[in-house]
């Protein structure tokens, strides 16, 4: 009787002592602290972390497809048709002089995040336009050098070659468009409306929006231009 009684345990002792070796448990009380449910010790995740979530989703669909248009333009970067070749086209220093640019507006883009989580409006709104500005001018930048090189019958329809590069590359200049639509958007907003936490969720994904960008020019900087001007 007393080794019966000895061996039994309530059933909330049998809960408790589970608990704390209960992995499932991470985030709740006995366990990590806030864990991965970013809301504090119990409930599902916040708001700001579901938004950030499904906007790295759309991130990583956009880069797949920006995979597939590199992929493509390796294959055809060869097949110039008798036309002229990137080592022909591609002016260096135009280039240069754009990934100055859209570098330059990925750094005041985080500073422009970093005075919104101060809640400075004024500074918000300078570093935001000078990254609306940095990113026009890159984007004139790149219809220039498309208009000079159909005007000298370089278009995207003289080879297999130029159709891949018009195809990968203004297929950034026009998330580059979309994003300064967006950003100009997002400076009405949080001028009309203040550092709202919908609004700075908005702007949140905006910079990763922006900085995702940055990393697809580099890429196209190294692998189309900088490897087409020299081959």
């Amino acid at each position: 009787m007393s080794g019966a009684a000895g061996s039994s345990t309530l059933p909330s002792d049998i809960s408790a002592r589970s608990g704390e070796h209960d992995p499932y448990r991470v985030g709740r009380h006995g366990g990590h602290g806030h864990g991965s449910t970013g809301s504090g010790a119990v409930g599902p995740a916040s708001r700001y972390v579901t938004v950030t979530y499904g906007f790295w989703i759309f991130l990583l669909s956009d880069i797949i497809m920006f995979s597939a248009f590199f992929a493509g333009y390796a294959v055809l970067s060869g097949a110039t048709a008798g036309g002229p070749t990137g080592r022909e086209l591609f002016e260096l220093p135009r280039v240069a002089i754009q990934t100055g640019l859209l570098l330059t507006s990925s750094f005041t883009c985080g500073l422009g995040s970093l005075a919104s989580h101060r809640r400075d409006m004024a500074w918000t709104q300078i570093w935001l336009l000078v990254t609306g500005v940095l990113g026009a001018a890159f984007l004139v930048l790149e219809v220039q050098e498309f208009a000079a090189m159909i005007d000298e019958g370089a278009g995207p329809t003289r080879s297999a070659f130029l159709s891949s590069f018009f195809a990968l590359v203004g297929c950034h200049g026009l998330h580059v468009g979309l994003g300064l639509l967006w950003l100009g958007t997002m400076m009405a907003q949080l001028w009309l409306k203040g550092f709202r936490d919908d609004i700075l969720r908005r702007l949140h994904c905006f910079n990763l929006f922006w900085h995702a960008l940055d990393i697809v020019w580099v890429a196209i900087f190294s692998l189309v231009y900088l490897l087409g001007a020299s081959a």
